[in-house]
């Protein structure tokens, strides 16, 4: 049995490249030592997809390059043979940092919403979000986030600053979704699902809004569910929390203990920026197996050096720690920034996986898009992590089978080590080389 070989690795110029096959030859001396197992009678969660959002800034920055570099950017992300075929994608509801300013769907005071409009998302964004769809071979799942409700609406009468949502309109502010997910349907984009609220936990100096953990599952049993299923759309998946893994379990049962709102929520988002905190995503699934856990959010600070290895690594070990903890699904942030890591209307300036000179029409991928891409090329929806085991804690490693029986192993290593080891699988036996700071995918 042959084994394909994908590798990325710093200091050489592999970028997602496919190497020398290996062959799996009888265990024949039972080999103990430098082994990495794979089990495929043990399952665990079924995968979702991979991605990352498109928002107003990233979709300012793809028009300002030529339609060539547009489509090879398109490509890039969502084509599954020429790039790494993104399959589950976010995008926010009304403004938020990464936005070119303030902005919502409807004027001051209309509770009624009968000024709805989503006409500032046809300048830029949905034609961004239609061309990813029309990329050959694409085939994404769409979320939506929103990062504050009107200024209206508001405690604080102002869309950043956080704020609370005011009683009065919480009715309104439910309703005000569903006209989001039927205008957007109507522009040939399905929203797959919603998050409540974007961190409902900070008060930024960007668009925020601020819940309890209390405020947030009233408002899903009392106001969104109810309305979302009332106007056809109880399809639509609802996340909660959409906030960082430090206090993951205890958002999670605030909600699920209460079997009137848990009833509409889908599963729990989460970001990276509080640290790895992996065992609070094993709580949550130990005690609700039927919640979905997805990444919504997680980039990093801009930086002037290009190609930076640590940023890829840093993906990397989140993807694969939050894969080993029962995550389904994984969304990377922007998924294009500018030369100075925006727009950004707060000055908020971050990287992506593909960062653009706007000036000279030039783009360059990340580490990050490659540490991704070796997940999300490979371990395609439908797919279920199976059983592994590893010798030494400094390889990172989890396991998948895919939808055509197909087995995938990515094996991380953040170290300056090389390690050769050994991959078992069943009575079967391959040596296999993990380069220092490197990342490879092993298919069979």
């Amino acid at each position: 049995m042959k084994i394909k070989v994908y590798q990325t690795a710093r200091d050489t110029d592999d970028r997602l490249s496919r190497k020398d096959d290996l062959c799996f030859a009888p265990d024949a001396e039972g080999q103990e030592l430098q082994v990495i197992n794979v089990y495929d009678d043990v399952e665990y969660q079924e995968i979702i997809g991979f991605g990352g959002a498109f928002t107003e800034a990233a979709a300012d920055t793809f028009y300002k390059l030529s339609p060539d570099k547009r489509k090879q950017i398109l490509d890039a992300y969502f084509n599954p043979d020429k790039g790494i075929g993104y399959t589950f994608c976010r995008t926010h509801i009304n403004s938020c940092d990464f936005s070119l300013g303030n902005y919502c769907y409807v004027k001051d005071n209309d509770i009624s919403l009968d000024s709805f409009s989503i006409e500032r998302d046809r300048t830029a964004l949905l034609p961004l979000i239609k061309e990813a769809m029309s990329v050959e071979g694409a085939d994404f799942k769409l979320f939506s986030s929103p990062w504050s409700p009107p200024a209206w609406m508001k405690t604080n009468n102002q869309m950043n600053h956080g704020g609370k949502l005011k009683a009065e309109y919480y009715d309104a502010w439910a309703r005000y979704y569903a006209k989001y997910i039927k205008a957007y349907a109507q522009e040939g984009v399905k929203i797959w699902g919603i998050t409540v609220q974007n961190e409902p936990k900070a008060v930024q100096t960007w668009d925020s809004c601020v819940y309890t953990a209390e405020e947030e599952k009233d408002f899903v049993k009392n106001y969104l569910g109810p309305v979302l299923e009332k106007e056809g759309l109880g399809h639509v998946k609802i996340m909660i929390w959409d906030h960082n893994k430090e206090r993951v379990y205890e958002r999670a049962r605030a909600a699920y203990e209460d079997p009137e709102a848990a009833r509409y929520i889908y599963g729990t988002a989460f970001h990276w920026y509080s640290g790895d905190h992996f065992d609070a995503l094993d709580a949550v699934y130990r005690r609700w197996p039927e919640k979905k856990l997805i990444f919504s959010e997680g980039c990093v600070s801009f930086h002037k050096e290009r190609g930076a290895w640590i940023y890829g690594e840093q993906y990397g070990h989140e993807i694969l720690g939050d894969l080993k903890h029962h995550t389904s699904a994984w969304t990377d942030w922007n998924m294009i920034l500018n030369e100075i890591g925006g727009p950004n209307h707060v000055a908020n300036y971050c990287d992506a996986p593909v960062m653009a000179d706007t000036k000279n029409d030039t783009f360059c991928l990340e580490a990050s898009y490659y540490y991704i891409g070796h997940f999300s090329k490979f371990i395609r929806p439908g797919s279920r992590r199976i059983g592994s085991s590893c010798f030494d804690d400094s390889l990172e490693t989890v396991a998948f089978k895919t939808p055509d029986g197909s087995k995938v192993l990515v094996v991380l290593n953040r170290t300056d080590r090389e390690f050769d080891f050994n991959l078992r699988y069943n009575d079967l036996i391959a040596r296999a080389k993990s380069l220092p700071h490197s990342i490879m995918t092993l298919i069979f």
